[in-house]
C-alpha cells in the first residue's frame, strides 16, 4: 500500500515520456516535411519553432528522468536527502532551460501569428514560457523545503 501513490506517479511520468518520444519521433518529422508545401514563404519560421520544440525535448526528458529518481528515493525512504535536493535542483534548471528556449522562439511565434492573423498564437507562446517557469519555481520551493527537512533530520540524528 505504501508504494501505490508513487506507482501512480511513475505511471504518469512513463506516459509523459512515451508521449514525448512519440511526438519527437513521429509527429514532428511529419510536420517538418509538410512545412515547405503548406507555408512556402515562411518556411524558416516554422523550422525555427520546430527546432525549439526539439531542443526543449532534451531538458524535458532529463527532468522526467530526475522526477523518476525522486520517486525512487521516496520509495527507498530517502526523500529528505541530499540526492533528492540535487534532483529537484536539476529539475528546476531544466524547466528554466525550457522556458529560455521558448522565450528565444517567441519572435517566430509572433511572425507566424502575424502571417496567419492569429493573435492567440502569441498567447500560446507566452504560456509555453510561463508553464516551465512555474515548474521551476515549484521545484525550487520543494528543494528549499527538502533542504530544511534535511537540516532538521540531521539535527535530530545528532540529538539521539
Amino acid at each position: 500500500m505504501k508504494l501505490v501513490p508513487t506507482l501512480f506517479l511513475r505511471l504518469a511520468v512513463a506516459a509523459i515520456a512515451v508521449a514525448t518520444f512519440a511526438l519527437c519521433a513521429f509527429a514532428l518529422p511529419a510536420m517538418w516535411r509538410a512545412v515547405p508545401g503548406e507555408y512556402p514563404s515562411a518556411t524558416y519560421v516554422f523550422y525555427c519553432i520546430l527546432l525549439a520544440v526539439y531542443l526543449s525535448a532534451l531538458p524535458f526528458s532529463y527532468a522526467l528522468y530526475q522526477a523518476w529518481q525522486v520517486l525512487s528515493y521516496i520509495d527507498k525512504g530517502k526523500a529528505f536527502s541530499l540526492v533528492s535536493v540535487t534532483a529537484l535542483k536539476r529539475i528546476a534548471y531544466c524547466a528554466l532551460a525550457i522556458s529560455a528556449i521558448y522565450a528565444a522562439s517567441m519572435p517566430f511565434f509572433y511572425i507566424w501569428a502575424d502571417r496567419d492573423d492569429a493573435p492567440g498564437l502569441v498567447i500560446i507562446s507566452m504560456m509555453l514560457v510561463a508553464a516551465p517557469l512555474t515548474v521551476a519555481v515549484f521545484a525550487a520551493v520543494l528543494q528549499r523545503l527538502f533542504r530544511q527537512a534535511l537540516g532538521i533530520k540531521s539535527e535530530n540524528d545528532l540529538t539521539v
